[in-house]
Parts: structure tokens; sequence; C-alpha cells
């Protein structure tokens, strides 16, 4: 009787991590698709896929227990202990998402503090510091080659870069990806403002994303201000980038 249940915990070990994958995304998928509010509740959404993923592991752990009791897990019980183990682990993730997304949420929010200065290179090897930009306003788009809305946007970002720049608007795009990639993109989808590396120094508030596209609005005294959030319609974006050019003109 040990031996089966010593093979039911190793086979339950290596069923946890699938299963626990398998369960976040379901719940997670299911929840967004009832929500009323995806801004609003995410941290919600999140939480509860984060608990149904340790679901499985949890079990396997509770039958380790009961066998460890019982008769001792020997070699197969002490490996599924240990897949239920890696599969816990995998819960660090969507927490390491949380915390990202919920910083990303309150710089987005910030305003009247002064924006924290960059100086890095852009993919064509030219310098490019936010303290050049004194007395602009400056948009900084965080985006990525492999980002559908981004991709989607950015026509439309340099179209209002083009027609505002002469009022005194300078957008930035900042991606994490290699200077290759974002010039094979670039070939696709030409822009005419730069896009910047993070060769240079590059502040944390820039990393600390989520999701994307997000978008760091600088007024002409180099302060933030609240910036539309991910995913909404751009005319948001072109109505703030507006008010910010009138604010100071």
């Amino acid at each position: 009787m040990a031996k089966y249940s010593r093979l039911l915990v190793l086979i339950c070990g290596i069923l946890s991590p699938i299963l626990a994958l398998l369960l976040y995304q379901i719940v997670y998928e299911a929840l967004t698709a009832r929500s009323m509010d995806l801004e609003k509740d995410w941290l919600f959404r999140l939480s509860v896929s984060t608990l149904a993923m340790l679901v499985p592991p949890v079990v396997t752990l509770f039958l380790a227990l009961r066998t460890s009791q019982s008769g001792g897990l020997g070699a197969l019980g002490k490996v599924g202990v240990l897949l239920a183990i890696v599969a816990i682990g995998l819960a660090s993730k969507p927490v390491k998402d949380g915390i990202i997304r919920y910083k990303q949420t309150q710089n987005l929010a910030k305003r009247g503090v002064p924006a924290p200065l960059f100086d890095t290179r852009d993919i064509f090897g030219n310098s490019q510091r936010l303290a050049d930009q004194k007395g602009k306003v400056v948009l900084v788009n965080i985006w990525a080659t492999w980002c559908g809305p981004c991709r989607a946007e950015m026509p439309e970002l340099d179209q209002l870069y083009r027609s505002r720049k002469d009022q005194g608007l300078m957008v930035f795009g900042i991606s994490d990806e290699d200077v290759a990639t974002q010039q094979n993109f670039l070939k696709q989808v030409p822009v005419t403002y730069p896009l910047l590396t993070l060769s240079g120094q590059v502040p944390s508030l820039y990393r600390d994303i989520a999701r994307y596209p997000a978008v760091f609005l600088i007024d002409r005294q180099g302060r933030l201000q609240p910036a539309p959030l991910p995913g909404q319609p751009f005319e948001k974006t072109t109505a703030a980038v507006d008010a910010l050019l009138s604010a100071g003109s």
C-alpha cells in the first residue's frame, strides 16, 4: 500500500507544474472574460489565478505528508515532493509581474514631480538626453517589437510627433530589445522620433514595465504628469499632450 502511495505522490508531483500553469491560464482568462473593468480588478484576477496554480502542488504535499506518516516517502515520494516545490516556485512569476505592474500604475499616475533624467543612445548611436529637452513637452513611449498594441499605435504616435513638434513636443521610444531587432522593425514601421536603447543611464521608472505600451508624459517644466494607461484609446494620449502643450505655451 505504501508503494502505491509513493507512486501517487510521484505522479502528482510530475503533474503539478503542468496543472499549475494550466489552472493559472484557465482561471485568469475566465476572470478576464467576465471582468467589468480590466484596469480596476487586475489585482483580484492576478491573485485568484495565482492561488489556483498553487492547488496542484499543495495537494501533492498533502499526500506526501500522509504517506510520510504512514510508511515513509521513499525515493519516489521525495521526487514528487521536489517537483511540487518546483511548481510552487512557478508562482513567483505572476507575483513578480504583479509587483512590477503595481509600480508601473503608481509611476504613470505621478503628478508634479521631477521626471528622472535619462542619458542613453538611440539605435543609430546618437546621444539622447532628457535634460536637452528643457522647455518641451516630452512623451516617453515604452514599447517592444513583439507587442501588438505597440506596433499598432506607433504610426499614430509618429503622426502626433510630426504634427506637434513645432509646438514643442518631443517623443522618445524606449525598448529593452537589441539594436538590430529595433532597426529591422523600423524598416517595417518607419517612425521619425528617436528609438532609444538601455545602454546608458535609464532610471527604473522607465524599466519597471509589466504592460505595454506604456506612456510617460513630462511637461515643459520637466515634471511628470498623469498619462493614459495601457490599452486606452490613442485619442486620450493626444488630448493629454495637447493639454500640456497649451498649458505651457
